[in-house]
């Protein structure tokens, strides 16, 4: 697996050092959007001059270079055992080469691994397909943004939120509010929706690796979309916290059953970074 090694090496390169053009391309009219002279405007116009300077540089984006996450897809019959000693491989390699900044640090000793891996580090998700090629999705999830989100039971009784769409949108408008640009703002905002914390929690995550510009299959919920971003837009917290329309670039909703006595929302807030790529292999 060599050059599936080489492979994941310059996915993280990619990943690391620039944008998908979706990101790039909110960021760009959000800027038009601000008005002249405001520190929204000033924010993103240094924003998208880290970013043209980070590709053309093939240096990183920003100085975390977070956890690494994986969405592998595999055909029937591909050994998980030896992908993920490839994609261990890979992530040491890369963070030498690239550089990644390591990021990986043990909770017993507080000792840093250096090469950003060590239990659970890099998060790497397996699903099998019947597909006959192997898809590898990776996102670099840095932890400032990572902090501000939030997980909240329904029903929550100081949001006056029951347990329904709408409530949903009360405990989405509240993390924001509590977030206050803190993070990196502006957002993209992955919303999951399910039976269990843990379930929520990687659902709401997954919604992050969509682009802004797709449109939800499920009509109510490409109507909530629209109308949270709507809503966080006019909260006034813009860019970085700087005042402005542009808190949000984008809300994604994904949604489980539940369980008839649960009802968990996660919401995984990623800063303007939105750092993402894919692999075909």
């Amino acid at each position: 697996m060599l050059k599936l090694r080489d492979g994941i090496v310059e996915l993280y390169r990619k990943v690391a050092t620039s944008l998908p053009p979706d990101v790039e391309d909110a960021l760009k009219a959000a800027r038009v959007s601000e008005k002249k002279g405001s520190n929204a405007r000033h924010a993103l116009e240094v924003i998208l001059e880290n970013i043209r300077i980070a590709r053309e540089t093939a240096r990183p984006i920003c100085q975390d270079t977070g956890v690494p996450v994986f969405y592998v897809k595999t055909p029937i019959g591909l050994s998980r055992i030896e992908l993920e000693k490839t994609i261990i491989e890979a992530t040491r390699i890369a963070t030498e080469k690239v550089p990644l900044r390591p990021n990986a640090v043990d909770v017993i000793t507080d000792k840093n691994t250096g090469d950003n891996t060590g239990i659970g580090f890099p998060i790497i998700y397996f699903r099998e397909t019947p597909e006959s090629t192997l898809s590898i999705d990776l996102m670099l999830k840095g932890s400032g943004c990572e902090n501000v989100g939030q997980t909240y039971k329904l029903p929550k009784e100081e949001l006056k939120a029951d347990r329904d769409l709408d409530g949903v949108r009360k405990c989405v408008l509240d993390a924001i509010h509590r977030a206050q640009g803190r993070g990196c703002s502006p957002y993209t905002i992955g919303v999951g929706i399910g039976a269990a914390k843990d379930q929520v929690t990687r659902l709401a995550k997954e919604q992050l690796m969509r682009r802004l510009t797709d449109t939800n299959n499920i009509e109510v919920l490409f109507k909530l979309e629209k109308r949270l971003l709507k809503e966080i837009n006019t909260l006034g917290i813009g860019p970085i916290g700087f005042g402005g329309k542009t808190t949000a670039l984008g809300v994604k909703i994904g949604v489980n059953h539940r369980h008839p006595a649960s009802y968990f929302v996660d919401i995984s807030v990623c800063c303007w970074a939105n750092r993402r790529g894919r692999l075909i292999w």
